[in-house]
């Protein structure tokens, strides 16, 4: 794939790069706040702003607690149901951020976390799909996205090269070959050491895709180092106010960071008019060697240990939709997906479906193997 369009964004190799603001739930679930995120993107010079649609109990399990990156920067220790039930906003709140972005010329996109009526709200709004790393190995969410025909942006943190290649090639065989994937480190804030931008490189040397770049570090060389290294979408976190209570702050940019991030990126893009560079040339390019050295770290694409905890969280597993008798025989509406990824994977559904519960299955629970027979 050499290039995709997205409204009217054309994105590929040679063409500016593709940036996106992550207001993700750094508005707090308040709607006042989300649309000064808005104007702070719009006047930043980003290409979209992107936020989060989902309801908690359709994304979460009760028993499921926080992850600690969480517990660290809420300050307090909650189930994730609970937390996130405070950041949700509500459908008809992205309906008039949609508008609000229409009024303001910037390209709104907003992730969606769970298939069926959410998607299809999701899909009336956005030009194209953007997925978290949490559903990468989701892979019936990930057939109901490539579905819809539109273009697909797809983080990969906390993943391998296997599970990224997996989830292209499903992609590809529903027959949605629009696709942009992401290099990512699911760490909040993620550590230079950890980010492996020689894994991105990677992917660019092995997928039949284009690839791009999330950042989730405090480094202001970063996103510039993934644009020279040839990534040609990046996403990265803002918020109005670091010092707020949420999960995400600390890891994301303030508004004078993203504007600063945006004018270097458009710098570099004139400088080297459409090159790529090479990890060897990049210290010279960012004036500082050796956080270049640090970030560009392996070239193996894999999870570092600073994502475990959060893949336990942020992964999904199948999970009683409703109390299930003993002796009952799974059928597809008794079941649905949710996190915690501590249980049968996603990928497993067919696999359940069919099997008998050896005992009752409470609503909500995680299911087993040992719960099936």
């Amino acid at each position: 794939m050499k290039q995709i369009k997205i409204s009217q964004k054309e994105i590929g190799k040679g063409d500016p790069c593709f940036i996106i603001a992550e207001a993700g739930v750094n508005h707090n679930g308040n709607l006042e706040i989300a649309k000064k995120m808005v104007d702070a993107a719009v006047e930043a010079g980003v290409d979209a702003v992107k936020f989060q649609s989902f309801k908690s109990e359709e994304l979460v399990t009760k028993g499921d607690g926080m992850a600690e990156y969480q517990q660290q920067n809420v300050g307090k220790q909650e189930s994730q149901l609970e937390m996130l039930k405070r950041l949700e906003l509500r459908q008809e709140d992205f309906e008039e951020l949609k508008v609000y972005c229409n009024e303001k010329g910037i390209m709104f996109l907003t992730t969606p976390h769970v298939g069926g009526e959410t998607l299809d709200y999701v899909d009336r709004l956005i030009p194209a799909f953007k997925i978290g790393s949490g559903d990468l190995t989701n892979l019936p969410f990930l057939v109901e996205v490539a579905g819809k025909g539109k273009p697909i942006i797809l983080s990969t943190g906390m993943s391998t090269m296997e599970e990224v290649k997996e989830a292209l090639n499903l992609l590809y065989k529903e027959g949605n070959r629009r696709v942009v994937m992401l290099h990512c480190t699911s760490s909040y804030p993620c550590k230079l050491e950890d980010i492996n931008l020689r894994a991105m490189i990677s992917m660019q040397e092995e997928l039949d895709c284009l690839v791009g770049y999330s950042d989730h570090s405090q480094s202001k060389s970063v996103p510039i180092m993934a644009c020279a290294l040839g990534a040609v979408v990046i996403e990265k976190h803002f918020t109005l106010d670091k010092n707020m209570i949420g999960p995400d702050h600390k890891a994301s940019f303030d508004p004078e960071e993203l504007a600063e991030m945006v004018a270097s990126i458009r710098k570099l893009e004139e400088k080297l008019e459409g090159k790529t560079l090479k990890p060897e040339e990049l210290g010279s390019a960012i004036e500082n060697t050796e956080e270049a050295e640090k970030a560009l770290g392996s070239a193996e694409k894999k999870p570092v240990k600073s994502e475990e905890d959060i893949l336990k969280h942020a992964r999904k597993s199948i999970v009683a939709a409703k109390d299930i008798a003993k002796g009952s025989e799974i059928v597809s509406e008794m079941i649905c997906i949710k996190r915690p990824g501590t249980g049968i994977k996603p990928k497993d559904l067919k696999k359940v479906i069919g099997k008998k519960a050896r005992h009752k299955l409470k609503e909500d629970s995680l299911i087993s193997w040992s719960d099936l027979e």
